[in-house]
């Protein structure tokens, strides 16, 4: 059976498919699914074949739907992404969800707004609030960031199923040891400039984290306030900025063969979300954000007002992989040769909110 290199793009009116054959030279795009909803996230779970949306609709609220069969039906889970009725809480959005690795058969996770973290253990038919997270003591300093308070970033380990690790806006990073039972901020070393103190506990805005199956001690981030390395799990977070234009940005994505090499797209600020001087370039360190190179070849370099969003930068795991980042004004830019050169991939599609890869 020949292969196919799938991706998965949530937009602000529906979900998309682009598939290719592994010389990702041709593509064909199907949707859109959703047809006019804000879709967030989309992510082929590759243990079961399952993909799941987070859907949030005007009109029937967010969830998350699920499809057997790639994309062609949906369906809706059993008890779905909501808080317990009676104690004042709703759902805003569901922002991500995240599949567990190969050792946690039926776990996914979803972070939704207002700063929760939901799990299911039986592939998206049933999702339960992990109440730790929510009642954790810190919770009275957590603020909303731009786009509210949401959990966006989550990190299983890929041995441990007991360790896990989230990235909250505007509230830092969390991690758990016991499978949620407790959790212990850890930001040490971030700083929160547009707070009065500057390296507090809590209440950094974490823009985008990641951890890499090989090394799963060593964590990356962008943060709102520039990018980070911890090498012990998030104890301790180390300044990655040096070499580049601007501290600000959202996406952050790691090879998936080499845990050492990570892209960024640097913003000029949070006053104007847009490439720097205009100029839209990815950023790559091959040597764990201690040096970084501009790769621009074939992007815009002048003229470039758009931004890109949190997740929607993504590589595929190809033995030489493809690099694909989507923008706000709905052009989806690839690389096939880890970035150094790029090509404009399709365009015109709704604003992107985000991109994950599949190989089928």
């Amino acid at each position: 059976m020949n292969k196919r290199v799938c991706l998965l793009i949530g937009t602000h009116k529906g979900g998309f498919l682009l598939t290719s054959d592994l010389r990702r030279k041709s593509w064909k795009l199907s949707g859109p699914f959703f047809k006019g909803t804000d879709v967030h996230y989309v992510v082929l779970d590759t243990r079961t074949q399952i993909i799941y949306a987070c859907v949030n609709s005007t009109w029937w609220g967010p969830d998350i739907r699920f499809s057997k069969d790639l994309g062609e039906t949906w369906q809706e889970p059993e008890r779905g992404i909501r808080f317990p009725e009676g104690g004042g809480r709703q759902v805003k959005r569901v922002w991500y969800v995240r599949p567990g690795f190969d050792n946690a058969g039926g776990v996914l996770y979803a972070g939704v707004d207002p700063g929760a973290l939901f799990r299911t253990t039986d592939n998206g038919q049933t999702w339960d609030e992990i109440v730790s997270l929510s009642t954790h003591a810190t919770r009275d300093q957590w603020s909303p960031g731009f786009g509210g308070l949401m959990v966006h970033s989550i990190c299983p380990h890929p041995e441990d199923r007991e360790k896990l690790h989230v990235g909250i806006s505007a509230a830092g990073t969390f991690s758990t040891e016991d499978g949620g039972k407790t959790w212990v901020p850890r930001n040490k070393g971030v700083l929160a400039d547009f707070k009065p103190e500057k390296y507090p506990e809590v209440g950094q805005c974490v823009h985008h984290m990641d951890v890499h199956p090989d090394k799963p001690e060593v964590l990356y981030q962008q943060n709102h306030c520039g990018v980070y390395r911890s090498d012990n799990a998030g104890g301790d977070w180390i300044d990655l900025c040096a070499g580049l234009p601007s501290r600000f940005g959202f996406p952050l994505q790691i090879h998936p063969h080499e845990p050492d090499t990570i892209y960024v797209i640097p913003e000029e600020g949070p006053e104007f979300r847009c490439p720097v001087n205009a100029h839209l370039a990815v950023f790559r360190s091959r040597n764990r954000g201690e040096q970084w190179e501009c790769l621009d070849d074939g992007l815009p370099g002048k003229n470039a007002y758009l931004n890109v969003l949190r997740h929607a930068m993504a590589m595929d795991t190809c033995d030489s992989p493809g690099l694909y980042f989507g923008t706000s004004t709905g052009q989806i830019f690839a690389s096939r040769n880890e970035g150094d050169s790029w090509e404009l991939l399709t365009t015109w599609l709704p604003p992107i909110y985000s991109i994950s890869c599949a190989v089928l």
